[in-house]
């Protein structure tokens, strides 16, 4: 199920700032670089099925969200101020959010130098009014302490104790402060990885908000700044998709109302329209065509926005065709959140995952070998 992609709230920094911002972060995590820090996920291909039974995963659901880090600070004059990060590395300078530190009773002291990871997205509520709420699954740094190398369970529990219960007491106390902030911080659920059948049956149809897939993340190892292999994202064969960068083709000719001008393009007809990928640096090149029928072509004409040069998430559909996703009106999804389309080896990755394709019967027909290692590895949770 796909819901609407929720906007990023804030103000936007300009460059220079945002620059200053992103060597800031890189400091705070002693790294060289200052591009996006955020882990990124692997497609789940079937050797993982075995993965599953050597080491201990959290599962949750994979949101169809924004996903952003929330970079907790302060400006020259003390002041407590906060940014989302998103995948392109831009800045949004966030207003009236508040974290209470844990030693502080009257809810004035704040958390500094703190790096959390999580996604932004709209909840529909029971009477049918949008929620926008940002997920949180992990926590990076806290108070300038890195926590790269503790296991995931000790990481959001750090996040848990010391920021999120804080907050929960400041806004129970002051119960009008939750409508002056962009969003709602909730925790995203995390479940045993045997918990397939639950998720399929009883979680995933009753979700508030849009959800492509499940997510399984490693328990033992450290926090991965880039691609992390034991990050794994399964989705549904009809779900797994690349994103490119979209390129339009040559445009059929027809005859000029000028006869001077001989033949010219049309640009009301469909061109051509080709999709590249991404392979470092500044080279892009081309991977396969895009398969665009002539009720695509008009609904793409509607949006009246330029497309060439955008990142279009698009899907292998019959006969090997490429198309592109839809937004729920019917649209293409652009992804205008991410700066590059995807690397050729997230490609290769999304291939093996289409062609050898695991599917939610094999997902269910391994939770009973997963749930049995698992005990075997915590014999401590039979005896309680």
């Amino acid at each position: 199920m796909s819901g609407p992609v929720p906007q990023i709230p804030g103000i936007k920094c300009e460059p220079a700032l945002a620059e200053e911002f992103r060597k800031e972060v890189a400091e705070l995590l002693h790294r060289r670089q200052s591009s996006f820090p955020g882990a990124q996920p692997v497609s789940f291909a079937r050797h993982h099925l075995d993965e599953l039974q050597k080491r201990d995963y959290y599962l949750c659901e994979k949101t169809d969200g924004i996903r952003c880090l929330l970079y907790c600070t302060e400006d020259e004059r003390g002041n407590e101020i906060h940014y989302l990060i998103d995948r392109k590395n831009d800045y949004y300078f966030l207003q009236t959010l508040h974290f209470p530190h844990q030693d502080d009773p009257e809810f004035r002291e704040f958390h500094r130098g703190t790096l959390i990871d999580g996604e932004l997205v709209n909840d529909t509520l029971e009477n049918g009014r949008k929620q926008l709420r940002y997920l949180v699954f992990d926590c990076i740094v806290l108070d300038g302490e890195l926590l790269l190398q503790k296991p995931l369970d000790k990481r959001i529990g750090r996040f848990g104790e010391f920021v999120f219960k804080p907050y929960q007491k400041f806004l129970k106390r002051y119960t009008d402060a939750l409508g002056t902030m962009p969003f709602e911080v909730k925790f995203k659920t995390m479940e045993k990885p045997y918990g397939i059948e639950m998720m399929f049956r009883d979680k995933l149809p009753n979700l508030p908000h849009g959800n492509d897939g499940l997510v399984f993340t490693c328990k033992e190892t450290p926090y991965v700044m880039g691609t992390d292999d034991h990050i794994l994202k399964w989705k549904p064969a009809h779900e797994n998709s690349i994103d490119f960068r979209l390129r339009l083709g040559e445009f059929p000719l027809m005859s000029s109302s000028d006869p001077r001008e001989g033949r010219i393009p049309d640009y009301d007809a469909k061109p051509t329209f080709e999709l590249y990928v991404y392979h470092g640096g500044k080279d892009y090149q081309s991977y396969a065509p895009l398969f665009v029928t002539d009720d695509d072509w008009e609904s793409m004409k509607r949006i009246d926005e330029p497309i060439d040069g955008r990142i279009i998430e698009c899907y292998k559909a019959e006969q090997g065709r490429w198309r592109f996703k839809r937004e729920s009106d019917g649209s293409p999804r652009f992804r205008d959140d991410k700066s590059d389309a995807n690397h050729i080896s997230t490609v290769h990755k999304v291939m093996q995952s289409i062609d050898d394709a695991v599917s939610e019967q094999d997902l269910l027909q391994v939770a009973g070998a997963v749930y049995k290692a698992w005990k075997q590895r915590h014999p401590e949770e039979l005896r309680r």
